[in-house]
């Protein structure tokens, strides 16, 4: 049994580095497309919530953005399904959806922000979900691997 030390003719290729930019951000693309996929699981909650019963939620007078509770199903029901499906194209690692996942995301916080005094708990998660979405999506380098 003898050992041999790695030649100097060895053919290997050069170790590329590794992406560009924060490692947490780059492990953070894929959480963040299933952070996107449950958040839209939860508007679709929330919108099912709404349009199904008035009573679910509460009531609130003099509200700047007051809308009637089952128009905020319908519109919490259709936000959440694309959101689903931008969050399963993020995780197919599709490059349109990471541009339309901020966006949405950023969507999603300025609704959640409106929703607030509905259902506060519900928002606030919401609204954390969406802050991370946006900061993994723009901050990872990652690049397709040719």
């Amino acid at each position: 049994m003898t050992q041999s030390a790695p030649s100097s003719s060895d053919t290997r290729p050069p170790r590329r580095p590794g992406p560009p930019g924060s490692p947490w951000a780059a492990g953070g693309t894929m959480f963040a497309g299933v952070l996107l996929f449950v958040d839209g699981v939860l508007d679709v909650f929330k919108g099912i919530a709404g349009i199904a019963s008035d009573d679910v939620y509460a009531r609130v007078r003099n509200y700047t953005f007051k809308f009637d509770v089952t128009a905020w199903g319908w519109i919490h029901l259709a936000l959440g399904i694309v959101l689903m499906i931008v969050g399963l194209g993020i995780l197919r690692g599709a490059g349109w959806a990471r541009f339309v996942g901020v966006v949405l995301a950023a969507l999603n916080i300025v609704a959640n922000f409106i929703w607030l005094p509905y259902q506060p708990v519900w928002a606030i998660v919401s609204i954390a979900i969406d802050t991370f979405v946006i900061w993994a999506l723009c901050t990872s380098r990652t690049r397709p691997v040719v």
